[in-house]
């Protein structure tokens, strides 16, 4: 899978990462059509994840 697939309602999934994520706020979530890379970026720079922990843990969602 090369690029994020987001299953189900982004804005649960949205709160659910909030609430995983206390450091988290609405900007760094903000998902685009064709910005996910950018929205990726600003999760592993606020969360100190690599990019492959952050897409397990989208999917885990």
């Amino acid at each position: 899978m090369n690029t994020l697939q987001v299953t189900g309602s982004w804005k649960e999934q949205k709160d659910i990462l909030k609430q995983k994520f206390a450091a988290l706020t609405d900007n760094d979530l903000l998902f685009a059509e064709g910005k996910n890379d950018e929205m990726m970026g600003r999760l592993q720079l606020t969360l100190g994840k690599t990019h492959d922990e952050l897409r397990s843990i989208i999917a885990a969602i």
